[in-house]
């Protein structure tokens, strides 16, 4: 049984935010290409599946995971 990768919180002072957005807010990509690339691969997933979608709305509580970081979505 593989143990899964701990989450951290992001605080992103709103209700909602889109998703190319957050993962650059987070920290989890330096550009907009790097987002773009790994999010049309397959390599970004929401809520634990794949999401192809940059432009996603993502809600508080959502949980984006890309390599072995996870993080969620919080107010």
């Amino acid at each position: 049984m593989t143990q899964q990768p701990p989450i951290d919180d992001v605080s992103i002072g709103g209700d909602s935010i889109r998703l190319g957005q957050f993962l650059k807010f987070a920290g989890l990509f330096d550009s907009g290409g790097d987002v773009k690339e790994a999010v049309i691969d397959g390599y970004v997933t929401v809520n634990g599946e794949v999401d192809r979608r940059r432009g996603r709305q993502l809600q508080l509580g959502d949980i984006v995971g890309v390599d072995d970081r996870r993080v969620r979505v919080c107010a």
